[in-house]
């Protein structure tokens, strides 16, 4: 037998109609429809229809739109699928390297299963969890993934949720863990059908409708999110999800629902036996959203942390247009500030937001590993105006550094797909809605974005709907062979390699690091226990004193000279070396 259902509370008459034929539920309580058939199981199609409408509306909790997501849902089951990953004993965030994954342009194939033929790449270069950008269903045949309607459905265009599993089971064989990036604050603008079930929507953001987390009817609406999440992490076999934009879930609840939602994740966890990783990106720079708790806090496991990305940025690229005005104006200053505090902003002025903004991290509680940093990520890129990376701007030696600053912090590093060999593809924000008029609001949306925000080339926007760039943004995987990319690659792997051997490095204590500056000289050196990471970001070699004699260079960028506690150092390299303590 199997169960047809659907939450639509206040509808009259619910149906479930298969082939030609229409099929009445029966009322349940909660507002709830079911009913059960029998020979109607994996592969069935289905759609349901609401009182007098004729239409037939996909499954709000389908898992398979092979039709897209105007078309009628197909039943899978999620115990037909055969796991090999029993062995598998998860991954945690701490000590963890991190890589960001767009499937659909990750490889030329852009599927689940062209990416699994470049797994074993992830493996040499020493990561930990993959990342992997959204892909629930989503109208269209190519998109970021950010405009996703069929939340518990995993797109065609990378090969269906069959995929995805053979994916994740791939990735399990060879030990690295997968983390999905998901979207709970708004849904796309094409193929939403939630409010002609009931009352999920409230409002909107600049995105698209929002979810109705706190008002009448909200509770199913949120156990919508919070089954939507275990369901990955339960029947994908999932280790964690990054839960996109926090910020912009409006929930004036006395327990808010990321707090509900780790609550959850925690029974899940004790369940499956492995560690659950609940990731947020926030804009609030609140500490209570990784606080434990048991401390007053959220309970999440870590979030992104954009300070730490706009300070690298400005120093490395001099930029300070937009939000990086402040983080320009700290300079080397700020960057030894956020290396040791994790937020820029705790409680003090943001010119770009006109108002004081965060709160301080309280370092000798919170472990700094529950940041995930990075220099380059989708939205610091795709969010460009050509969605150009650092490659197209810095030098080889300034990528080195910015490259060595990160994997020596305390906090838990990640890469963008391609930046440990410094590609060179752009990766361009695309979407491709089949509805023209959509297309053109679109386009005309990302350029008023970019003036509102103050970027001189809002006029160079690539068209998001143009095939030439999705195309363009897909990686290039014969640069990795070529130089400058192989070096840079090779210092990836020995970064990441240096940082598991010596546990100073991974030590995510930000309260024991110590950062000298020399703004003059634009050098940095970071003390990490008898480490000392020293980055020349100037343009000429600089000699410096490290108070100590040096025993040993462990890593250097370019050849680097050192007499006693003396250190010469190339222009934009670095150095790590140990000192006698």
């Amino acid at each position: 037998m199997t169960e047809f259902a659907v939450w639509a509370p206040d509808r009259n008459r619910v149906s479930v109609v298969i082939g030609a034929d229409r099929i009445a539920l029966d009322p349940a309580p909660g507002g709830w429809w079911r009913t059960e058939l029998p020979d109607h199981g994996h592969g069935t199609d289905y759609a349901f229809v609401v009182d007098d409408d004729p239409t037939p509306l996909p499954d709000p909790r389908s898992a398979w739109q092979p039709a897209g997501v105007h078309g009628r849902s197909r039943v899978h089951e999620h115990d037909t699928f055969w796991w090999t990953d029993d062995s598998w004993t998860g991954r945690t965030l701490a000590g963890a390297v991190l890589y960001e994954c767009h499937i659909g342009t990750f490889t030329d194939g852009g599927t689940f299963d062209t990416a699994i033929s470049r797994l074993d790449h992830l493996v040499s270069l020493g990561v930990d969890l993959i990342e992997v950008l959204p892909v629930n269903a989503v109208d269209g045949p190519v998109n970021w993934g950010y405009d996703g309607v069929g939340w518990y459905a995993v797109t065609e265009n990378y090969g269906g949720p069959e995929a995805f599993k053979r994916f994740v089971d791939a990735c399990h064989a060879r030990g690295l863990g997968v983390i999905l990036d998901v979207v709970y604050n708004h849904l796309g603008p094409s193929g939403a059908y939630l409010d002609r079930f009931g009352p999920y929507f409230a409002g909107s953001n600049i995105w698209g409708p929002s979810l109705n987390l706190d008002g009448p009817g909200s509770d199913e609406v949120r156990r919508f999110v919070i089954d939507n999440a275990l369901m990955w992490l339960r029947d994908f076999h999932l280790d964690g999800l990054r839960i996109d934009a926090v910020h912009a879930l409006r929930d004036t609840r006395a327990q808010h629902v990321l707090e509900q939602l780790a609550i959850e994740v925690t029974a899940l966890e004790a369940h499956v036996g492995r560690p659950l990783s609940l990731i947020a990106e926030s804009d609030l720079n609140d500490p209570r959203m990784i606080t434990a708790r048991e401390g007053g806090g959220y309970g999440l496991d870590a979030q992104w942390a954009d300070d730490v990305h706009h300070c690298l940025h400005a120093v490395l690229t001099g930029e300070g247009q937009g939000y990086y005005g402040d983080f320009a104006e700290s300079g080397l200053d700020g960057l030894a500030h956020v290396l040791t505090r994790g937020f820029l902003h705790e409680g003090t002025w943001s010119s770009f937001r006109g108002r004081s903004h965060g709160a301080p991290i309280d370092t000798a509680r919170i472990p700094g590993s529950r940041l995930v940093t990075y220099l380059q990520n989708h939205d610091q890129i795709g969010n460009r105006a050509t969605g150009d990376r650092l490659t197209h701007t810095l030098s080889p030696g300034l990528l080195a550094c910015g490259a060595a600053l990160l994997f020596t912090s305390g906090f838990t590093p990640m890469l963008f797909m391609g930046e440990e060999w410094g590609a060179r593809t752009p990766w361009q924000f695309f979407s491709r809605f089949p509805d023209p008029g959509l297309q053109q609001a679109v386009r005309d949306g990302r350029r008023r974005e970019f003036a509102d925000h103050g970027w001189s080339d809002a006029d160079e926007v690539p068209d998001p709907n143009a095939e030439s760039t999705f195309v363009d943004s897909t990686l290039d995987w014969s640069e990795p062979e070529q130089e400058p990319h192989a070096t840079l690659l090779r210092m990836h792997r020995e970064l990441i390699a240096l940082r598991r051997a010596w546990p100073e490095l991974s030590d995510p204590w930000l309260d024991s690091i110590g950062v000298d500056v020399h703004a003059q000289a634009r050098t940095l050196v970071v003390n990490r226990g008898a480490m000392r990471v020293v980055v020349n970001l100037g343009p000429e070699p600089v000699t410096l004193s490290l108070g100590a004699t040096i025993t040993r260079i462990l890593l250097a960028s370019e050849p680097t000279r050192s007499e006693d506690d003396s250190f010469t150092v190339p222009a934009e390299a670095f150095a790590i070396c140990r000192i006698a303590v």
